[in-house]
Formats: C-alpha cells, structure tokens, sequence
C-alpha cells in the first residue's frame, strides 16, 4: 500500500507502513480496524506533531512516559493527565496557579488543573478537570477547556470550545472554532494514520494539533482529528481524520 505522503517526513510520519507487515507493525482487529503495536513508531507521531518538544527543557509539560500511544495522556487512568495534575497541587480537585499567570475577572476553574507560567485566562472562560495550560498560552473570554493540553503560546482566544485535546506549541484557534470529543453513536474514537483505521479505545478524544497550525474562525474539527504541524484551516471547514 503505498502512502500519499509516504516521502513528506511531516505528513506522513509512518513509512514503514507504506508496506503493510502485519507483524510487526499492526495487529488486525476488524476489516476496518486497526491497533498500532510498535511503541516506537506511536510515539513517533508525538514528536512530528509536536516537534517543539526537542527545543524545550524549560517548560513544565506533562510526561507522556509509560504511554503507547500519545492521545492515552487524555485518559483519566493512573498516571495520566488529571493524575499528573494532582500530583502538582497535592490534592484531588486542586488548581495549580503559577504566580506570574494572569486571570481574568468571572474565570470558572474545576479541579484539577494546571495553570502554568506567563499564561493568560481571560474573563468568564471555563477550565475543567485536566485543563493543563502551559507556559505562554491563552485561554480567552467565554473558551472552554476540557481534559486538554495548551501547549507553550497555544492561544485559544474566542469562544472556543477544545475537549480531549493537544494543541501544539503555537497554535491559534480562530473565533468560535470548536473541537469536538464525542461520537453522536458514542462509540469509540477511530484514528485515520494515512488510510489505516486505528482503535483509539476512547469514547472522549477530540483534536491533535500539531505545532504552528492555525484554525480559521468556526472550524470544527470532528473526534479524532489529526492536523499537521504548520496547517492552514479556511474558516468555516469541517476537519476530519488526518489533514
């Protein structure tokens, strides 16, 4: 099977699989379902999408170790993202809140969750549990931020919604773009990886957007997204599998 970005190292960050080896790359579930088995190359996919991630050793991020593959950080299991978070704040429902980070006035936060340092949230925005909102970032006035990751300088400035998520380093969500989490069926989250059906094994994931993108004005990116570092969305698009 040959990819339609197998020789774009960005886009396509899986060329082993532009030949399919059953064995040791992925494990047949259904006709149209797939499990990744290769730690390596799931892992892989966090640095292509995040690839600021190798010029930072300054800023508090969460540890994806012990994960196979990048969205199980979402998951509420020990050691995932609300864990981290109360690890930080020592207790269950805490709210870390770096002493530099600027709130606004009407901020709604629900515990646990991580404001880090130079953020900003502005006026009646809404953090619920897992928010982690890293150096830098923004969270503006009426956005909601559910189990998420704002990586440094994400900006999610304008009635946003973002559930179950990672903005990469840089990212800018237009006004009123939303990142849907939930299947209507409520089933689970399938991930498109160049043509490849994967099993993500959860009801709630939302979008993966790497690094430098930026997301026109009322875009909605359906569960499951995956956008490329450095992606340009029009407004008013509806985002699907990988882009």
């Amino acid at each position: 099977m040959e990819g339609v970005f197998e020789n774009d190292p960005i886009r396509y960050p899986y060329p082993e699989l532009a030949i399919l080896r059953v064995n040791d790359v992925i494990s047949k579930l259904s006709e149209n379902s797939y499990l990744l088995i290769s730690k390596g190359m799931a892992m892989e996919l966090l640095l292509r999408l995040f690839p600021g991630f190798s010029n930072d050793s300054s800023s508090i991020v969460p540890d994806w170790d012990g994960f196979l593959n990048p969205w199980e950080i979402l998951t509420t299991e020990e050691g995932g993202l609300q864990s981290q978070i109360y690890s930080l704040s020592g207790e269950m429902d805490g709210v870390f809140i770096h002493p530099t980070a600027k709130i606004g006035e009407g901020v709604v936060f629900e515990g646990p969750c991580f404001v880090g340092e130079d953020s900003e949230i502005r006026h009646s925005a809404y953090l619920r549990k897992g928010s982690w909102i890293c150096s830098g970032a923004l969270v503006g006035h009426s956005t909601e931020i559910k189990n998420s990751i704002l990586l440094p300088n994400a900006k999610a400035p304008h009635f946003n919604y973002v559930g179950d998520s990672i903005l990469g380093y840089n990212v800018n969500l237009g006004a009123g773009a939303k990142l849907s989490n939930v299947r209507n069926d409520r089933g689970n989250i399938p991930l498109i990886l160049e043509g490849i059906r994967i099993d993500s094994g959860m009801k709630k994931l939302g979008a993966l957007v790497g690094d430098g993108s930026r997301i026109g004005c009322n875009v909605v990116s359906n569960p499951g997204a995956i956008i490329c570092p450095g992606t340009m969305i029009r407004p008013n698009q509806t985002v699907s599998g990988w882009v």
